[in-house]
């Protein structure tokens, strides 16, 4: 792997990220390079006729996308190589009633999603993004929206008001001191469907206010991703958590030069950072659903032609990993703690919040030895909760062999997160030999 390449995955990884501000925008861009080598959608309500070699790609709820390359063996006999990872990362959304007025501010009424890093979110440059539903002679339209500029700001309070702060710690409370700032009250009236028509206009799209009646809108930080260290060999960006590892799985699947004899696919869920139970998220059918449609059309087609394809089958769960911080490494488990650069972990939880074992470890360690990469290992301290992924839900709804996975990072679930720029090459590396050994 040649620093060239690494830089370009790495740049890449920026590129995706920048035009991914929501899991609605983080599937368009999917589809983009889906369609740019030749995936072509299919349409759940429809009846598939698929063949060997078919490059496609289904979406579910906008936010969910899962696409495959079809083997040259039926899959009840060379069974799926799939890659799961998810398209959402904590952050503020904005309520249906939105918004507030109140001590001569118009202010915006947020929830929380996920596990938000409250006082990131604080001084930021915020805009807005996501989905605009509207209704027309009976029915209805998504439309995305950006508006790409500063727009909103969550305003800290001075030290001199909090004189405290830096030895007891910053407190927030998420219904109160979460709420930012839209505009000045004596500046003018605020109509937020206003807004949002005059920004789908922007680009081109007509509605009218009464039209609007639904949005999925989400904040997020206007400064864009970039590289530092004395070596640019940092990422920071918004979203690390979990786009470098929807980028990492789409990548290596669009890097096969041609069909396997497995059929090779990624899964790309929303909603894996408030507990996965959505009708697209890992919880959900969605998986089970396309492996059973995609066995009818490409397996001898007895009755048990699914179940003998999940055990053909192996799923690399991708979800970034704790990197040892220099001024925390007490907070590590011992001879666990990756560092940024260091390659690919392998996440373990005995109790299966990870839903690695001995078998499936050993797989993947595999696959990294193939091309030149040593994996890391990381097991939280015996001493502390463990986080879960989509690996233990897919794992346990297909009873298919799963891995967890991630590249290391700092600073997970804040506004701004940090990376390795030689770890993401390694991951795609690792992953496309997942997909063709």
């Amino acid at each position: 792997m040649t620093p060239s390449d690494t830089d370009a995955a790495a740049n890449d990884l920026l590129a995706f990220i920048d035009a991914s501000p929501t899991p609605y925008h983080a599937v368009r861009e999917s589809i983009r390079r889906l369609t740019a080598q030749g995936y072509r959608a299919l349409d759940e309500r429809e009846p598939w006729d698929l063949k060997s070699g078919d490059k496609v790609y289904v979406t579910r709820g906008d936010t969910s996308i899962a696409a495959f390359h079809l083997g040259t063996v039926p899959v009840d006999r060379a069974g799926f190589r799939l890659v799961g990872a998810h398209t959402d990362s904590p952050n503020l959304r904005l309520k249906p009633n939105a918004h507030v007025q109140r001590s001569g501010f118009h202010q915006l009424g947020v929830e929380v999603y996920g596990g938000v890093l409250f006082s990131t979110w604080m001084d930021r440059d915020l805009s807005l993004a996501g989905r605009v539903v509207t209704a027309k002679d009976g029915r209805l339209t998504h439309h995305l929206v950006d508006f790409r500029r500063p727009l909103l700001r969550i305003p800290n309070l001075a030290i001199h008001l909090n004189r405290s702060v830096n030895t007891d710690g910053l407190k927030l409370n998420a219904q109160e001191h979460l709420v930012p700032v839209l505009a000045l009250e004596r500046s003018g009236a605020v109509d937020l469907k206003a807004m949002l028509v005059a920004e789908l206009a922007r680009g081109g799209t007509q509605v009218d206010p009464a039209d609007i009646l639904g949005f999925d809108l989400c904040l997020y930080d206007l400064q864009p991703p970039t590289r530092s260290g004395a070596f640019g060999e940092f990422l920071h960006s918004a979203r690390l958590d979990n786009l470098a590892s929807s980028h990492a799985g789409l990548s290596a699947l669009l890097a096969m030069s041609g069909p396997r004899e497995a059929t090779c696919g990624v899964i790309l869920y929303d909603h894996e950072e408030c507990g996965s139970v959505s009708a697209q998220g890992a919880a959900s059918p969605f998986l089970k659903d396309l492996l059973e449609r995609i066995t009818l059309s490409h397996s001898d087609g007895r009755r048990d032609a699914l179940h003998r394809a999940i055990h053909h089958s192996f799923l690399v769960s991708a979800d970034m990993a704790h990197a040892l911080h220099p001024n925390y490494a007490s907070m590590h488990e011992p001879k666990h703690a990756p560092v940024l650069g260091g390659g690919p972990v392998i996440k373990s939880n005995v109790n299966q919040s990870y839903a690695t074992d001995g078998e499936t470890a050993a797989w993947f360690a595999l696959c990294c030895r193939e091309v030149g990469v040593t994996p890391q290992n990381f097991v939280t301290r015996t001493d502390l909760g463990c986080g879960s992924t989509i690996g233990p839900i897919s794992a346990g709804e297909l009873g298919i062999r799963t891995v967890d996975v991630g590249n290391p990072m700092m600073s997970m679930h804040s506004i701004r997160e940090m990376a390795a720029a030689a770890d993401v090459a390694a991951m795609i590396s690792v992953l496309h030999n997942v997909y063709v050994r």
